[in-house]
């Protein structure tokens, strides 16, 4: 068959379209959706004003390549504590969450949850994502890749009837998110209580606990001020305790994607996002401790010698942990005084 010049012109330049489409310059133009699951309600602190901002970050300079979807508030299915091996299954591409959501699975990062240990929380964010890069990663992270690595602000009591002392403390039913930190609350006197955040509105409504602990940045997003009318906060450098906080993606995932695109994730990853996400964490504990003072509530600072015997009565916690590491061969020790010096140094800087 003789071909027309136009027919032939025709078929070369549908061909030369099928080569580019098919050719590795196209290939590394693609341009990736990516989901990202997390526990919390979209008005909260991290979602609103972290992992969106930080999402749109990455779409911008990605030119509109990499978009990340939000679900947020579980609305994938599940609960707060299947998060994590959703992101290893790749059910979802990453997600946020507590590590303590998942007890015994990251028993290195819980040196940072342990009861004083804590001074700034973003010199104290850096730090954890120091041992994440340069040890976690290598051990209980190596089937994920943490994105940040961060804590929140300063923990603090929040009861129904107030607590002025350590002996106030004594047979509060008191929720706790990690297993670290209900076993502080089992040292100091109260029955711990284990649950998310977002259990927390319906178990004090209905009674099932007396009170909780958690950062004032978290209170407005369950409307805690309008639950509970007192509130215990600790003087001194350290806080009674925090808890550790990953963005963490799918690890095939991430290797899957274009070198270019990898890259501009990590720009906005690490120490960048662990910084900026414990920072925003911390500017908004004010307002939340702001509607509480608003609301007429009775807000306690413990003087540092009632802080001293809380120290004293947590100091179980950090030996039974420091043996617990020892029996899996993990020198606790070890972790606690680095997590301290690196604490320590970034506070400096």
């Amino acid at each position: 068959m003789t071909l027309i010049p136009g027919r032939r012109a025709l078929l070369a330049s549908a061909a030369l379209a099928a080569a580019i489409t098919l050719s590795p310059l196209t290939a590394a133009a693609q341009e990736v959706t990516l989901k990202l699951h997390q526990f919390l309600p979209p008005v909260a602190t991290v979602p609103k004003h972290i992992l969106k901002p930080w999402a749109e970050g990455i779409t911008e300079a990605s030119d509109g390549r990499i978009v990340i979807e939000h679900y947020d508030g579980m609305s994938l299915g599940g609960r707060p504590g299947d998060l994590i091996q959703q992101a290893q299954d790749g059910a979802v591409d990453m997600v946020m969450t507590l590590t303590g959501y998942t007890p015994g699975r990251f028993p290195r990062s819980e040196v940072f949850e342990l009861p004083f240990i804590m001074t700034d929380p973003i010199a104290t964010s850096l730090a954890f994502q120091q041992m994440v890069d340069e040890d976690f990663s290598q051990n209980e992270y190596s089937d994920l890749k943490i994105l940040g690595a961060w804590v929140h602000g300063p923990g603090l009591v929040h009861s129904e009837n107030g607590v002025e002392t350590l002996e106030d403390m004594a047979g509060l039913k008191m929720r706790g998110p990690t297993r670290i930190i209900n076993n502080l609350l089992t040292e100091l006197g109260a029955e711990p209580v284990g649950m998310p955040v977002p259990a927390v509105p319906e178990a004090l409504s209905k009674g099932v606990i007396d009170g909780t602990v958690i950062p004032w940045e978290v209170t407005p997003s369950i409307k805690l001020a309008e639950l509970i009318t007192n509130h215990t906060e600790f003087s001194g450098d350290e806080a009674l305790y925090t808890a550790t906080i990953v963005l963490a993606m799918n690890k095939a995932k991430y290797d899957s994607l274009p070198e270019d695109l990898r890259a501009i994730i990590d720009e906005h990853s690490g120490a960048v996002l662990a910084k900026m996400a414990a920072d925003v964490m911390f500017e908004y504990d004010k307002p939340g401790r702001d509607i509480a003072v608003a609301a007429g509530n009775t807000i306690v600072t413990l003087p540092e010698d009632e802080v001293a015997r809380w120290k004293e009565a947590s100091q179980p916690v950090i030996d039974a942990w420091v043996e617990e590491m020892n029996g899996k061969d993990i020198d606790g020790q070890a972790l606690i005084d680095r997590a301290r010096e690196l604490i320590a140094e970034k506070e400096a800087m």
